[in-house]
């Protein structure tokens, strides 16, 4: 159960006024000793105000890309408006050798409105039209082995 500030107050000051033991006025009243003596020593070092919930939040997620490198990224979308998501995750990473996911460019670009889904939805159109549902064109452009293309003809065609 959580308490608030004013109430774990009044529990400190009612635990340290009372004459029996620290221990046995802790079970009449139900809060562990562990908790009690972490509110001491937070209303010792910050006062009544040290006593407020705090919200149970790591300060920074773990796997957030720093906003520097994030405002880096938007630059050079913006400085070569031609390059897929994809493309721009590479060519940053070759650049700056700093690895960023085509995901993670994806969703950076999105949410600063930076993606044209026509364009990217023309670029799927073209590859489909010179794939025509020939498998070789699409090994050819996967640089398999020759053994490996007659698997993959075979899997597009029997689809």
């Amino acid at each position: 159960m959580r308490y608030p500030a004013a109430e774990k107050l009044e529990i400190i000051q009612l635990v340290e006024q009372s004459h029996l033991p620290v221990r046995r006025s802790l079970e009449q009243i139900g809060i562990p000793r562990s908790t009690f003596y972490r509110w001491c020593d937070l209303y010792q070092t910050g006062g009544p105000e040290a006593l407020d919930d705090r919200r149970p939040r790591p300060d920074r997620v773990w796997n957030r890309i720093p906003d520097d490198v994030r405002a880096r990224i938007v630059t050079l979308a913006l400085d070569e408006p031609e390059l897929s998501p994809r493309e721009l995750a590479v060519r940053f990473t070759d650049a700056e050798r700093y690895f960023v996911s085509e995901a993670s460019v994806y969703r950076l670009l999105k949410a600063h409105d930076l993606i044209t889904s026509p364009a990217f939805n023309e670029g799927r159109r073209r590859i489909q039209k010179q794939d025509d549902g020939a498998g070789p064109a699409l090994a050819d452009r996967l640089h398999l082995p020759e053994g490996d293309r007659l698997g993959l003809v075979l899997l597009v065609d029997g689809s």
